[in-house]
């Protein structure tokens, strides 16, 4: 049976990278992935920052950069 082709006893999705039909089980290792490339790729995007959720700055985030701007300097001496 191929992996990309849907049945009725199987459970299908969309791969997240690809959007190939893949099986859902235990059986497929990369699951929800169709192959091990697309889950390498989509790691490497996570791992690059690519992913971002945009939230609107709160007033405590501006208080911590406040409190970070009042600590001294401290010494940029090589180890």
């Amino acid at each position: 049976m191929d992996a990309t082709q849907p049945t009725a006893k199987t459970r299908q999705v969309r791969c997240p990278h690809c959007g190939t039909f893949t099986v859902y089980s235990t059986s497929n290792p990369w699951r929800p992935f169709c192959s091990e490339r697309c889950k390498s790729i989509d790691f490497g995007a996570w791992a690059a920052e690519s992913y971002r959720v945009q939230a609107k700055p709160e007033l405590a985030d501006f208080d911590e950069i406040d409190t970070l701007d009042q600590q001294p300097a401290r010494d940029n001496k090589p180890h």
